[in-house]
């Protein structure tokens, strides 16, 4: 169970890295966006609607991060931060939701509860 539980950590750093990567990538596309139409309204409100998109997206991903290097580190915090985390994925069809299903199970079992007191 200890393996698993290093993969699930592993798992939860991952898409929590996605979710940043895709707030860069939507910030970098939406302000070069506002910048080639050469219309300063235009570049101010879609550099708003970046920053916005990408501080949702970094603030989701905290708690990923956060219950990953917990799980990581077998801190016994990181499990119910975890299991929290992976009931919030299972609304995220179709990774989220199996990252969910996959922590519920691995952290609901009585052997990965021992391993985490």
């Amino acid at each position: 169970m200890k393996k698993h539980i290093e993969l699930l950590g592993i798992l939860h750093l991952v898409y929590a890295g996605v979710a940043l990567l895709i707030a860069a990538f939507a910030f970098a596309v939406l302000t070069t966006i506002g910048f080639i139409a050469q219309d300063s309204i235009a570049l101010h409100v879609l550099t708003l609607i970046a920053v916005i998109i990408a501080a949702i997206l970094t603030v989701i991903s905290i708690p990923g991060i956060v219950a990953g290097i917990g799980l990581l580190k077998l801190r016994p915090w990181s499990r119910p931060l975890a299991i929290i985390v992976g009931c919030l994925h299972l609304l995220s069809f179709p990774f989220g939701t199996a990252l969910g299903v996959y922590t519920l199970w691995v952290l609901l079992s009585d052997e990965s509860r021992q391993i985490l007191a």
